[in-house]
Protein backbone atom coordinates (compact mmCIF):
# COMPACT_ATOMS: atom_id res chain seq x y z
CA UNK A 1 0.00 0.00 0.00
CA UNK A 2 1.42 3.25 -1.12
CA UNK A 3 1.24 6.35 1.07
CA UNK A 4 0.63 9.46 -0.86
CA UNK A 5 2.89 12.43 -0.75
CA UNK A 6 0.18 14.53 0.91
CA UNK A 7 -0.15 12.08 3.77
CA UNK A 8 3.61 12.03 4.25
CA UNK A 9 3.65 15.80 4.23
CA UNK A 10 0.82 15.94 6.77
CA UNK A 11 2.57 13.45 9.05
CA UNK A 12 5.82 15.41 8.82
CA UNK A 13 4.04 18.68 9.59
CA UNK A 14 2.18 17.16 12.56
CA UNK A 15 5.44 15.66 13.85
CA UNK A 16 7.21 18.99 13.56
CA UNK A 17 4.35 20.73 15.39
CA UNK A 18 4.42 18.09 18.16
CA UNK A 19 8.20 18.35 18.46
CA UNK A 20 7.95 22.14 18.67
CA UNK A 21 5.29 21.93 21.41
CA UNK A 22 7.38 19.43 23.38
CA UNK A 23 10.54 21.53 23.04
CA UNK A 24 8.74 24.69 24.10
CA UNK A 25 7.26 22.91 27.10
CA UNK A 26 10.65 21.47 28.01
CA UNK A 27 12.26 24.88 27.87
CA UNK A 28 9.57 26.19 30.17
CA UNK A 29 10.31 23.42 32.65
CA UNK A 30 7.51 21.04 31.69
CA UNK A 31 7.81 17.65 30.16
CA UNK A 32 4.70 16.45 28.34
CA UNK A 33 5.72 12.83 28.68
CA UNK A 34 6.72 13.03 32.31
CA UNK A 35 4.34 12.20 35.18
CA UNK A 36 6.79 13.29 37.90
CA UNK A 37 5.65 14.45 41.33
CA UNK A 38 4.70 18.11 41.57
CA UNK A 39 4.33 20.32 44.64
CA UNK A 40 3.04 23.85 44.93
CA UNK A 41 4.21 26.67 47.19
CA UNK A 42 2.74 30.16 47.66
CA UNK A 43 4.94 33.17 48.33
CA UNK A 44 4.27 36.86 48.84
CA UNK A 45 7.45 37.65 46.92
CA UNK A 46 9.64 35.22 44.99
CA UNK A 47 12.71 37.51 45.32
CA UNK A 48 13.93 37.01 41.71
CA UNK A 49 13.13 33.29 41.48
CA UNK A 50 12.83 32.12 37.86
CA UNK A 51 11.59 29.01 36.11
CA UNK A 52 14.13 26.20 35.86
CA UNK A 53 15.66 27.26 39.21
CA UNK A 54 16.89 24.25 41.11
CA UNK A 55 15.14 22.59 44.05
CA UNK A 56 17.49 21.00 46.60
CA UNK A 57 17.35 18.96 49.80
CA UNK A 58 20.50 19.26 51.95
CA UNK A 59 22.38 20.47 48.85
CA UNK A 60 21.16 17.60 46.60
CA UNK A 61 19.29 18.72 43.47
CA UNK A 62 15.93 16.88 43.47
CA UNK A 63 13.87 19.06 41.13
CA UNK A 64 13.34 22.41 39.49
CA UNK A 65 10.81 25.23 39.28
CA UNK A 66 8.44 24.46 36.43
CA UNK A 67 5.91 27.27 36.71
CA UNK A 68 5.31 30.59 38.49
CA UNK A 69 1.79 32.06 38.43
CA UNK A 70 0.33 35.20 39.98
CA UNK A 71 -3.02 34.97 41.77
CA UNK A 72 -4.89 38.15 40.84
CA UNK A 73 -7.27 37.78 43.80
CA UNK A 74 -4.83 37.25 46.71
CA UNK A 75 -1.74 38.75 45.04
CA UNK A 76 0.35 35.71 45.98
CA UNK A 77 2.72 33.92 43.65
CA UNK A 78 2.11 30.21 43.16
CA UNK A 79 5.25 28.26 42.33
CA UNK A 80 5.16 24.77 40.89
CA UNK A 81 7.98 22.43 41.88
CA UNK A 82 8.75 19.57 39.54
CA UNK A 83 10.57 16.75 41.35
CA UNK A 84 13.04 15.01 39.08
CA UNK A 85 13.91 12.44 41.75
CA UNK A 86 11.54 10.22 43.64
CA UNK A 87 12.00 11.58 47.15
CA UNK A 88 9.38 11.30 49.87
CA UNK A 89 9.07 14.44 51.94
CA UNK A 90 6.84 15.27 54.88
CA UNK A 91 3.74 17.30 54.25
CA UNK A 92 4.96 19.75 56.94
CA UNK A 93 8.20 20.42 55.05
CA UNK A 94 9.09 24.05 54.31
CA UNK A 95 10.23 25.26 50.87
CA UNK A 96 12.60 28.19 51.39
CA UNK A 97 13.76 30.61 48.72
CA UNK A 98 17.46 31.39 49.23
CA UNK A 99 20.48 32.69 47.36
CA UNK A 100 23.11 29.98 46.79
CA UNK A 101 25.82 32.57 46.04
CA UNK A 102 26.58 36.27 46.17
CA UNK A 103 26.26 36.71 42.41
CA UNK A 104 23.93 33.80 41.61
CA UNK A 105 20.16 33.74 41.27
CA UNK A 106 17.57 32.31 43.62
CA UNK A 107 16.87 28.67 44.35
CA UNK A 108 14.52 26.69 46.55
CA UNK A 109 15.65 24.39 49.31
CA UNK A 110 13.24 22.04 50.97
CA UNK A 111 13.68 21.72 54.71
CA UNK A 112 12.29 18.24 55.32
CA UNK A 113 11.16 16.97 58.68
CA UNK A 114 12.76 13.56 58.90
CA UNK A 115 11.06 10.99 61.02
CA UNK A 116 7.47 11.79 60.01
CA UNK A 117 5.67 9.10 58.07
CA UNK A 118 2.95 11.36 56.70
CA UNK A 119 4.33 12.23 53.29
CA UNK A 120 3.10 14.90 50.92
CA UNK A 121 1.28 13.71 47.82
CA UNK A 122 1.75 15.05 44.31
CA UNK A 123 -0.18 18.29 43.85
CA UNK A 124 -0.14 19.20 47.56
CA UNK A 125 0.78 22.74 48.65
CA UNK A 126 3.78 23.13 50.96
CA UNK A 127 4.68 25.93 53.35
CA UNK A 128 6.95 28.61 51.95
CA UNK A 129 9.51 31.01 53.43
CA UNK A 130 12.04 33.49 52.09
CA UNK A 131 15.54 33.42 53.59
CA UNK A 132 17.45 36.68 53.50
CA UNK A 133 20.79 36.44 51.75
CA UNK A 134 24.00 37.97 53.00
CA UNK A 135 23.49 41.22 51.08
CA UNK A 136 20.03 41.71 52.53
CA UNK A 137 21.31 40.94 56.04
CA UNK A 138 24.13 43.42 55.60
CA UNK A 139 21.70 46.00 54.30
CA UNK A 140 19.49 45.42 57.33
CA UNK A 141 22.45 45.86 59.66
CA UNK A 142 23.86 48.84 57.77
CA UNK A 143 20.59 50.78 57.89
CA UNK A 144 20.65 51.44 61.68
CA UNK A 145 24.42 52.00 61.49
CA UNK A 146 23.88 54.57 58.77
CA UNK A 147 21.33 56.34 60.95
CA UNK A 148 23.80 56.45 63.85
CA UNK A 149 26.54 57.77 61.56
CA UNK A 150 24.25 60.48 60.29
CA UNK A 151 23.36 61.47 63.86
CA UNK A 152 27.07 61.50 64.78
CA UNK A 153 27.84 63.70 61.77
CA UNK A 154 25.05 66.08 62.74
CA UNK A 155 26.45 66.30 66.28
CA UNK A 156 29.94 66.80 64.84
CA UNK A 157 28.71 69.63 62.66
CA UNK A 158 27.09 71.25 65.69
CA UNK A 159 30.29 70.87 67.69
CA UNK A 160 32.41 72.30 64.89
CA UNK A 161 30.06 75.27 64.62
CA UNK A 162 30.42 75.83 68.38
CA UNK A 163 34.20 75.54 68.11
CA UNK A 164 34.24 78.04 65.26
CA UNK A 165 32.22 80.45 67.40
CA UNK A 166 34.65 80.01 70.29
CA UNK A 167 37.81 80.17 68.20
CA UNK A 168 37.77 83.90 67.44
CA UNK A 169 40.89 85.89 66.56
CA UNK A 170 41.82 86.61 70.19
CA UNK A 171 41.51 82.95 71.12
CA UNK A 172 43.61 81.91 68.13
CA UNK A 173 46.28 84.44 69.09
CA UNK A 174 46.28 83.13 72.67
CA UNK A 175 46.62 79.56 71.42
CA UNK A 176 49.53 80.53 69.19
CA UNK A 177 51.23 82.26 72.12
CA UNK A 178 50.64 79.20 74.30
CA UNK A 179 52.10 76.94 71.61
CA UNK A 180 55.18 79.18 71.33
CA UNK A 181 55.63 79.09 75.11
CA UNK A 182 55.22 75.34 75.04
CA UNK A 183 57.92 75.11 72.37
CA UNK A 184 60.23 77.17 74.59
CA UNK A 185 59.44 74.98 77.57
CA UNK A 186 60.17 71.84 75.56
CA UNK A 187 63.45 73.36 74.37
CA UNK A 188 64.42 74.11 77.97
CA UNK A 189 63.40 70.62 79.01
CA UNK A 190 65.55 69.14 76.24
CA UNK A 191 68.52 71.25 77.37
CA UNK A 192 67.95 70.18 80.98
CA UNK A 193 67.76 66.54 79.94
CA UNK A 194 71.00 66.89 77.97
CA UNK A 195 72.71 68.47 81.00
CA UNK A 196 71.32 65.75 83.25
CA UNK A 197 72.60 63.06 80.89
CA UNK A 198 76.06 64.64 80.92
CA UNK A 199 76.00 64.87 84.72
CA UNK A 200 74.93 61.26 85.01
CA UNK A 201 77.64 60.22 82.55
CA UNK A 202 80.29 62.12 84.53
CA UNK A 203 79.18 60.74 87.89
CA UNK A 204 78.66 57.20 86.66
CA UNK A 205 82.24 56.06 87.51
CA UNK A 206 81.91 57.53 91.02
CA UNK A 207 78.56 55.86 91.46
CA UNK A 208 80.06 52.59 90.30
CA UNK A 209 82.91 53.01 92.79
CA UNK A 210 80.46 53.86 95.58
CA UNK A 211 78.34 50.85 94.78
CA UNK A 212 81.49 48.69 94.72
CA UNK A 213 82.48 50.06 98.15
CA UNK A 214 78.98 49.43 99.44
CA UNK A 215 79.17 45.87 98.18
CA UNK A 216 82.55 45.42 99.90
CA UNK A 217 81.17 46.97 103.10
CA UNK A 218 78.14 44.70 102.94
CA UNK A 219 80.45 41.69 102.53
CA UNK A 220 82.53 42.86 105.51
CA UNK A 221 79.42 43.31 107.63
CA UNK A 222 78.28 39.86 106.62
CA UNK A 223 81.67 38.42 107.60
CA UNK A 224 81.58 40.40 110.88
CA UNK A 225 78.09 39.11 111.56
CA UNK A 226 79.31 35.57 110.97
CA UNK A 227 82.27 36.13 113.31
CA UNK A 228 80.04 37.64 116.00
CA UNK A 229 77.73 34.70 115.66
CA UNK A 230 80.58 32.31 116.33
CA UNK A 231 81.76 34.25 119.45
CA UNK A 232 80.74 33.16 122.93
CA UNK A 233 78.83 36.33 123.79
CA UNK A 234 77.32 34.88 126.96
CA UNK A 235 80.71 33.96 128.40
CA UNK A 236 82.10 37.41 127.52
CA UNK A 237 79.23 39.20 129.27
CA UNK A 238 79.58 36.85 132.26
CA UNK A 239 83.28 37.75 132.57
CA UNK A 240 82.38 41.43 132.20
CA UNK A 241 79.83 41.10 135.00
CA UNK A 242 82.48 39.42 137.22
CA UNK A 243 85.01 42.17 136.47
CA UNK A 244 82.39 44.83 137.26
CA UNK A 245 81.56 43.11 140.55
CA UNK A 246 85.28 42.96 141.44
CA UNK A 247 85.68 46.63 140.57
CA UNK A 248 82.67 47.50 142.74
CA UNK A 249 84.22 45.54 145.63
CA UNK A 250 87.58 47.33 145.21
CA UNK A 251 85.88 50.72 145.13
CA UNK A 252 83.86 49.76 148.20
CA UNK A 253 87.07 48.79 150.06
CA UNK A 254 88.69 52.07 149.06
CA UNK A 255 85.66 54.01 150.32
CA UNK A 256 85.80 52.06 153.58
CA UNK A 257 89.53 52.78 154.03
CA UNK A 258 90.68 49.24 153.47
CA UNK A 259 93.97 48.46 151.75
CA UNK A 260 96.88 50.77 150.93
CA UNK A 261 94.90 53.01 148.59
CA UNK A 262 91.99 53.21 151.04
CA UNK A 263 94.25 54.09 153.95
CA UNK A 264 96.12 56.61 151.77
CA UNK A 265 92.85 58.29 150.88
CA UNK A 266 91.26 58.09 154.32
CA UNK A 267 94.28 58.74 156.69
CA UNK A 268 94.06 62.47 157.57
CA UNK A 269 97.36 62.44 159.53
CA UNK A 270 99.19 61.15 156.45
CA UNK A 271 97.59 63.93 154.47
CA UNK A 272 98.75 66.52 157.05
CA UNK A 273 102.29 65.08 157.05
CA UNK A 274 102.43 65.14 153.27
CA UNK A 275 101.15 68.69 153.23
CA UNK A 276 103.80 69.76 155.82
CA UNK A 277 106.55 67.96 153.93
CA UNK A 278 105.43 69.67 150.76
CA UNK A 279 105.63 73.08 152.42
CA UNK A 280 109.11 72.38 153.86
CA UNK A 281 110.31 71.16 150.47
CA UNK A 282 108.94 74.29 148.88
CA UNK A 283 110.81 76.44 151.46
CA UNK A 284 114.00 74.45 150.91
CA UNK A 285 113.83 74.93 147.18
CA UNK A 286 113.15 78.63 147.58
CA UNK A 287 116.16 78.98 149.98
CA UNK A 288 118.34 76.97 147.60
CA UNK A 289 117.41 79.32 144.82
CA UNK A 290 118.00 82.46 146.90
CA UNK A 291 121.17 81.28 148.78
CA UNK A 292 122.99 78.75 146.65
CA UNK A 293 126.33 79.46 148.51
CA UNK A 294 124.85 77.98 151.61
CA UNK A 295 124.57 74.57 149.98
CA UNK A 296 127.03 74.48 147.00
CA UNK A 297 130.73 75.65 146.91
CA UNK A 298 132.99 75.46 143.84
CA UNK A 299 136.85 75.74 144.07
CA UNK A 300 138.94 75.74 140.92
CA UNK A 301 142.34 75.75 142.74
CA UNK A 302 141.78 73.15 145.46
CA UNK A 303 141.20 75.58 148.32
CA UNK A 304 139.30 74.42 151.29
CA UNK A 305 135.82 75.60 151.50
CA UNK A 306 135.29 78.55 153.77
CA UNK A 307 132.56 77.94 156.26
CA UNK A 308 129.47 79.82 155.42
CA UNK A 309 128.71 82.82 157.55
CA UNK A 310 125.27 84.14 157.67
CA UNK A 311 124.97 87.80 156.81
CA UNK A 312 122.82 90.33 158.61
CA UNK A 313 120.42 90.45 155.75
CA UNK A 314 120.07 86.66 155.80
CA UNK A 315 119.81 86.55 159.57
CA UNK A 316 117.21 89.21 159.79
CA UNK A 317 114.39 87.09 158.35
CA UNK A 318 115.54 84.20 160.49
CA UNK A 319 115.15 86.32 163.63
CA UNK A 320 111.79 87.44 162.51
CA UNK A 321 110.77 83.85 161.81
Amino acid sequence: MKISREIKTAILVLGAIGLFIWGYSFLKGRNLFDNSTRYYVEYDNVEGLTMSSTVTINGLVVGKVSKIELDNVSGKLKVELLMTQNVDISKNSIAKIYSPGLLGGKSIMIDPIFGETTYAESGQTLKGEVVQDMTEKLAGQIAPLQQKVEEALANLNTMLASVNNIMDENTQASLKSAVNQLDGTLTGANTLMATTNKLVASTQPKLDGTLSNLNTMSSNFASLSTDLKTLDIKSTFANLDNATASMDKIMGDIQNGKGSVGKLLKDEQLYSNLEGASKELEGLLRDLKENPKRYVHFSLFGKKATPYQETKEEAAPAVEK
